[in-house]
């Protein structure tokens, strides 16, 4: 812990930027910005000894924060001051005394906020004083010592010599004072006269109030350097006022092991000295009280309490406190409570479980099953929340967890719940229908992927004419069972079947049909009828015979390319698979299949359909054109192959040329040189430097992701005489 020194207060009056930035601000415009200087740092040669300032400030949105830099470090020296000044915007590098060569550098004013960072360099020489130049700046009268009545007007002499005639700058408290920004109270007299001595650049100072008390300098620069008068303070004497807080302490929140500075700043007539306490332990040394301002600096704090801030004159004291709270992670909130289910959302509550300020919340659940894992809603600043898109009649795991400034603290205890039912949202699976009798089928199938809740029964649909509404079929129910037999069939007629299951919420959707002839000894619809492997030119089908095994003798495969193709044919043996050859590439082609006994043949499949797999063009380009368009280029241009030779997406073309030998010279073909792929996009490219005058032999291929088809006809093609 250690504290620092007396106060420095800012002028108001410092800078017309100041004035200009709250103009810009109460025109309502509230696009961010990135840092702009608009006070840059000139380049200064100072005296040995004596003292330079350089003064950088910027603007933006969000107001960027300045700093100085020498070697692209921080400045860090004894010497050396960054005195801020327009909220960090502004920031003086001062040094005193100067020392050279070790200061003389490059020192760089970076401004920067979260829009960006910009910096700005400034150069600093520095001249031993018997090595000064003739025309270098002097001072030869500097301010002194003044005290001034309140309201009553002050005037700080200064002359200084130098060629050419040097400008005459006033700081105060280190910082430039800008008598523009006074309103007229403040001036810069230019002619002016003190017992005879013509007296350039005294600041008499108007109404003096008493933030014009302070160390006061007189700064003379020309061409040839800077130097700086000794300080003289001003004093404005004002009535007996008791200590009052000007800048009281700040209650701050740090991270464990952190480190934060308290500033306390208080003002009266007289002055007031200032401590720090804690609890009732001085931290400030007695004989190390300073007046008006105490910055109390803190390292490495573990823990959080409360520091006084004292400040004491002959009219009283005053006490004023900054709670320096040490963060922590969250506790673990309570378990949450289920106030409300439906089938796919769950609503919880719960209790904070934190006396300190939460973030937000974390909910982490998972269905209560070996490889579920947490799914996780962040984000959550109520203690509140419906997690919805869960899955019907599924058992569920929650837990909450609470965020801060440091992070996530621990979960809570988790709470159990089960989503209400739903009507099933898959249909039964396995589909089978089997003629027992001449006028009786036995249905039978297995329960749904996605029952959604238990299964109160089954409804089976069936009709011969599948072209009617749902609502004119007829319906036979099934309690606790996946078979049942129907009745009173017509004999030789072809029954489409679909089968739903249904919870007490209500019904399923319905399976695919399935068709059934009523004729005894007809096969039944091949089961599980699917594609199996693919090619460019087969497909594989599979599917499980149906229950007549033995009575099977051959399949009827009927197919089709596209969906208004002609209808193919196919018979076949007793199998479960069978590869349909001779296909084209890419195209869809649609399947369906029926078993055929000595009875006769079964009720078809449902119609399933399959796209065989890309593969190269089987045709080149179309069209090949060539034109000369200077005596070094040839543009070609061609169409795509015929669509049904394409056989797949069309990836792009592939340009080859070579030059033609003459049997004149007796040269042989030049070597043969391939274009950079040419985008499926684009049916022509222009071949550049090329020889003048020369047959080119060009061809063009196409190619899809399998790879290139074969290439055009070759076309023989001449550039241009020069």
């Amino acid at each position: 812990m250690a504290t620092s020194g007396a106060p420095r207060l800012s002028l108001p009056l410092l800078l017309p930027v100041t004035t200009l930035l709250l103009s810009l601000l109460l025109t309502g415009s509230h696009a961010s910005l990135s840092p702009r200087f608009i006070k840059v740092p000139v380049d200064q040669i100072g005296v040995s000894g004596g003292v330079v300032s350089f003064v950088c400030q910027a603007t933006g949105d969000p107001k960027p924060r300045v700093s100085w830099n020498k070697k692209g470090k921080k400045v860090n020296s004894q010497r050396i001051e960054t005195i801020e000044f327009d909220e960090g915007a502004g920031a003086v590098l001062r040094i005193q005394p100067l020392r050279a060569p070790r200061d003389e550098n490059i020192y760089e004013c970076v401004a920067e906020n979260t829009e960006g960072e910009i910096t700005v360099n400034a150069k600093l020489s520095i001249i031993r004083e018997d090595l000064l130049p003739p025309g270098f700046p002097n001072i030869d009268m500097g301010p002194q010592l003044k005290v001034v009545e309140r309201t009553r007007t002050a005037t700080m002499l200064c002359a200084a010599s130098g060629n050419p005639d040097p400008e005459i700058t006033w700081y105060k408290d280190f910082l430039p004072i800008d008598p523009s920004a006074s309103n007229g109270r403040i001036k810069q007299l230019r002619s002016e006269s003190f017992e005879g001595t013509p007296i350039r650049g005294a600041l008499q100072i108007e109404n003096s109030e008493e933030t014009d008390q302070g160390k006061y300098e007189c700064v003379a620069s020309n061409m040839e350097g800077v130097r700086y008068s000794a300080p003289a303070n001003l004093y404005v004497r004002v009535r007996r006022v008791p200590p009052r807080f000007s800048i009281p302490p700040t209650s701050q929140e740090i991270m464990p092991g952190g480190s934060v500075n308290i500033t306390c700043v208080a003002v009266g007539s007289p002055m007031p000295y200032v401590k720090w306490m804690l609890n009732t332990e001085d931290l400030t040394p007695e004989d190390e009280m300073p007046v008006g301002r105490n910055v109390l600096e803190l390292s490495s704090v573990r823990e959080s309490a409360n520091y006084t801030c004292v400040a004491m004159s002959s009219l009283g004291i005053i006490e004023a406190v900054a709670q320096i709270t040490v963060k922590s992670l969250p506790k673990p909130p309570g378990t949450p409570v289920v106030t409300e289910t439906t089938a796919t959302s769950v609503t919880i509550t719960w209790d904070s479980g934190n006396p300190d300020p939460v973030t937000y919340y974390i909910i982490q659940y998972r269905a209560k099953s070996p490889d579920s894992k947490y799914e996780t809603v962040d984000d959550i600043t109520t203690t509140r929340y419906s997690i919805g898109g869960l899955y019907p009649n599924t058992e569920y795991e929650i837990r909450v967890s609470a965020v801060n400034t440091i992070g996530q603290g621990p979960p809570s205890e988790p709470v159990e719940t089960r989503t209400g039912e739903q009507a099933p949202a898959s249909p039964p699976r396995n589909i089978q229908a089997q003629i027992i009798s001449q006028n009786t089928m036995m249905v039978r199938w297995e329960e749904p992927e996605e029952p959604n809740g238990q299964i109160k029964g089954y409804r089976v649909y069936y009709t011969m004419d599948d072209s009617q509404p749902m609502s004119l079929w007829q319906i036979h129910n099934v309690q606790d069972s996946v078979l049942t037999t129907i009745q009173s069939l017509v004999p030789q007629e072809t029954y489409t079947i679909k089968v739903l299951a249904f919870t007490s919420v209500g019904d399923g959707p319905f399976s695919e049909p399935i068709h059934v002839k009523v004729l005894q000894g007809v096969p039944g619809q091949p089961s599980k009828f699917q594609v199996g492997a693919v090619s460019d030119t087969s497909i594989e089908l599979t599917w499980e015979a149906a229950y007549e095994k033995e009575g099977i003798v051959n399949y009827e495969l009927r197919y089709r390319e596209g969906r208004f193709g002609t209808q193919m044919k196919k018979t076949f043996g007793p199998a479960s698979s069978y590869v349909v050859g001779n296909l084209r590439p890419n195209t869809e082609y649609h399947f369906s299949m029926a078993a055929i006994s000595n009875k006769g043949i079964g009720a078809f499949t449902n119609e399933i359909t399959q796209k065989t797999l890309q593969a190269k063009p089987s045709a080149p380009p179309q069209e090949i054109k060539c034109s000369s368009t200077s005596s070094t280029t040839l543009l070609v241009s061609w169409r795509p192959p015929p669509l049904k030779s394409q056989n797949g997406d069309l990836a792009g073309y592939r340009v080859r040329y070579q030059v033609v030998g003459t049997s004149e010279g007796g040269s042989e073909d030049g070597e043969a040189l391939e274009e950079p792929t040419v985008p499926a996009t684009d049916e022509q490219v222009l071949l550049q430097r090329l020889e003048k005058w020369t047959q080119y032999r060009i061809t063009v291929s196409a190619f899809t992701e399998i790879g290139p088809g074969p290439e055009s006809e070759p076309l023989t093609c001449r550039t241009d005489e020069d």
